[in-house]
């Protein structure tokens, strides 16, 4: 049988072009690391990859669809990693598989809070945070949450009431995401608390009480797999 060709590696001009958004992209991390997304500057970052600001525009029409792609990309990252750590779970229990994406999540977050804010943080003014391609990235880490909770089951759970019901049926319906309203109800909480440990955690709040995060984090995880 004959061999598979290799395939065709990309013109030189995209292979530059993947090149330089990579560097500018790289370059706006640093800039949301140290001031935060309202210091991302595509002309900031011209000056310090030594291009013209107006040269960078071809490779990002504006610094909200800068901010757009590193949104995605994070959102990507997230969902890879809370995958990964799912699967990992020993006999891929699903209680075992929703403690690993909880620990997942905030390991995450402590690890990248620039990442982390930019995704869950308050919007910057004129921002379109809730634009059609950042939800539906935004969908891959609630896809795994779902199917864990679908996993783990809840014969007890009593169906949310109206109008919740409906709103929960038509936001899984509406995303694509397979999901009763009392799955759906139980993903919402569970990220909701998540989250508000997270954050919490990443502005310093424990640590500015003297309380242990980690010893919280625990408590909180297993009322979570209750």
């Amino acid at each position: 049988m004959p061999a598979t060709p290799a395939p065709e590696p990309p013109p030189m001009r995209e292979r530059y072009r993947a090149h330089v958004r990579h560097e500018v992209k790289q370059a706006a991390l640093r800039q949301l690391a140290e001031s935060g997304p309202a210091a991302v500057s595509v002309s900031a970052i011209g000056k310090q990859l030594g291009v013209s600001g107006p040269a960078l525009y071809r490779y990002f029409t504006s610094r909200d669809e800068l901010l757009t792609e590193l949104a995605i990309d994070a959102y990507h990252d997230l969902a890879d990693v809370l995958s990964a750590a799912a699967d990992r779970a020993p006999d891929l229990d699903a209680r075992a598989r929703l403690e690993a994406l909880g620990r997942a999540y905030r390991s995450w977050a402590l690890a990248q809070p620039h990442r982390y804010r930019l995704l869950f943080g308050p919007p910057l003014p004129g921002y379109d945070a809730h634009a059609q391609r950042l939800v539906e990235a935004s969908q891959d880490s609630m896809t795994v949450l779902l199917e864990i909770l679908r996993e783990l089951g809840d014969p007890a759970a009593i169906p949310p009431g109206q109008p919740l019901s409906s709103q929960l049926s038509a936001w899984a319906h509406q995303h694509g995401l397979e999901a009763d309203p009392v799955t759906a109800l139980r993903a919402v909480l569970a990220w909701s608390r998540l989250h508000g440990f997270v954050s919490l955690e990443i502005a310093g709040n424990y640590a500015s009480i003297g309380i242990d995060p980690d010893e919280v984090f625990e408590i909180q995880l297993a009322t979570l797999t209750a």
